[in-house]
């Protein structure tokens, strides 16, 4: 059975129920920042939310209700309004599969994986996708994106490694301010109980992954499982060979890689700090 799509509200419903929200955490004295803390969720997922470019999940609906002191309002408008697809089916695999796993190895050769990606990057990214999106479709899609970051921030944290390849930290996508922020954001990310990134630098003359970018997934019943990205859609890979060889070029690349130290002194290098 192929997972189930991810779906938001109609618009005109998400703008309504977004109103509603916000009024009623003005009402309780709540900043946006406030709100998200005692929801789970990010500052900027509760101002999509509330300006109605971000669904309101039930689940999140139940427990604004209840921070909230409303008396099963967003509950039921979440339960009962109209569905459209909000996350694009080739991405579906992966988000389903990353929130359960228990150890992730990613590989990237183009732009900053997307589970340690800031929100004006993820932004950036999705820009420059062809065919263009809609204004509306980059803020979902970038809101998606920085809720999956909530697998790196599980009470039981799972085991995170992540190679990538040097150009990928010199291309200012976005713009200097928008690079700067992200490779900070990279040293914070690499603090993370259970989290290890390292950089593959250009100064390697064999590189085990031409094929391009990858990533590997344990799953708490220890299967292990590919996902690969192309530009006609998605991959996922169980079968034991492929995976295998897959598993070889990442411990490949990992050994090539910088290590964790020197990997955070060319971040701090790109930065210009001392």
């Amino acid at each position: 059975m192929p997972p189930r799509k991810r779906t938001r509200p109609n618009g005109t419903a998400m703008k309504m129920v977004g109103e509603q929200v916000a009024t009623a955490r003005v009402a309780k004295g709540l900043t946006q920042r406030e709100l998200g803390k005692q929801v789970g969720l990010q500052e900027e997922s509760i101002a999509s939310i509330e300006q109605g470019r971000r669904p309101l999940m039930p689940d999140v609906a139940d427990v604004m209700d209840r921070e909230l002191g409303l008396p099963g309002i967003l509950a039921v408008a979440a339960h009962k309004m109209p569905q459209i697809d909000v996350i694009p089916p080739w991405a579906e695999p992966l988000i389903n599969l990353e929130q359960k796993a228990q150890a992730i190895s990613s590989y990237e050769n183009q732009v900053v994986p997307g589970l340690l990606q800031t929100p004006a990057y993820a932004k950036a990214v999705f820009q420059s996708r062809i065919p263009l999106f809609t204004a509306d479709e980059i803020a979902d899609q970038t809101t998606a994106r920085i809720d999956r970051q909530t697998a790196l921030h599980r009470t039981q944290p799972m085991l995170a490694s992540f190679v990538i390849w040097e150009p990928v930290l010199r291309c200012p996508l976005g713009g200097r301010e928008v690079h700067n922020e992200q490779l900070r954001h990279l040293a914070d990310c690499a603090r993370l109980p259970g989290v290890t990134i390292q950089v593959l630098s250009l100064g390697r003359t064999a590189h085990p992954s031409l094929d391009g970018p990858f990533v590997l997934l344990e799953t708490a019943e220890h299967q292990h499982i590919a996902y690969l990205e192309t530009h006609r859609g998605s991959l996922v890979l169980s079968d034991l060979d492929e995976v295998s060889i897959l598993t070889q070029k990442y411990a490949m690349l990992r050994t090539q890689a910088l290590n964790p130290e020197e990997t955070r002194d060319l971040l701090d290098e790109l930065l210009g700090d001392p």
